[in-house]
C-alpha cells in the first residue's frame, strides 16, 4: 500500500468514525475468512461496519474524533466495528463473540465516553432504535383504539340490552 492509498484510508475511516455513535475494538486473531465475512454481513444487515485496518493508520484515523479515547486499545490484531444505531454494533459483535470466542471485545467508545467490556455487553442488552420506535408508535396508537372502544361501547351495551329485551319478550 502507498502513501495515498495510506491516505485516503485514514480519510475515509476517519469521516466513518466521525459521523458514527459508536465504536468497538476487538481482536480477531484465528477468525476464518468466512467467519469475518459472516461479522461483516451481520453488522451490514444492522446498519454497521467492520473494517480491519494496521493500527497506527486506525489511530491516525481516531485523531480529531469524540472517539480518540480507545486509541490505546489498537494493539494486536484489531478489528473495528461501527454503526450509527448506539445498540446494533454492540448487540452483534457480543452475540457473534458469543458463538465465536476468537472475537474478543477490548472496548469502546460511544461519543467520547469509553467504554469497557461491561459497557459494551450493556448496551448490547438495550432495545434497538427500530425497536423503540415501535413501542412509541404502539404507546401513541394505544389511546386512540381505547377512545374508540369507549365510544362504541355504550351503543354496544344499548345493543345488548334490547336483544336482551327482544329475547325475553319472544320467550313470554
Amino acid at each position: 500500500m502507498d502513501r495515498a492509498q495510506k491516505r485516503e484510508l485514514v480519510t475515509t475511516l476517519h469521516d466513518s468514525l466521525a459521523n458514527t455513535n459508536v465504536v468497538i475494538v476487538a481482536h480477531y486473531a484465528g477468525l476464518t475468512v468466512a467467519e469475518m465475512t459472516d461479522l461483516r454481513r451481520q453488522m451490514k444487515d444492522a446498519g454497521g461496519q467492520v473494517r480491519v485496518a494496521k493500527n497506527r493508520l486506525a489511530k491516525l484515523a481516531l485523531e480529531g474524533t469524540k472517539a480518540i479515547g480507545i486509541a490505546d486499545l489498537l494493539a494486536g490484531p484489531t478489528c473495528i466495528a461501527y454503526s450509527d444505531d448506539p445498540v446494533a454494533a454492540p448487540k452483534i459483535a457480543v452475540n457473534f463473540a458469543k458463538t465465536n470466542e476468537k472475537l474478543v471485545i477490548l472496548g469502546g467508545a460511544m461519543g467520547e465516553t469509553v467504554l469497557d467490556l461491561e459497557g459494551i455487553r450493556s448496551l448490547a442488552s438495550l432495545p434497538s432504535l427500530d425497536e423503540l420506535r415501535g413501542k412509541i408508535a404502539g404507546l401513541l396508537l394505544a389511546p386512540a383504539g381505547k377512545i374508540a372502544r369507549t365510544i362504541n361501547e355504550p351503543a354496544a351495551q344499548l345493543a345488548r340490552i334490547l336483544s336482551a329485551q327482544g329475547s325475553k319478550s319472544e320467550a313470554a
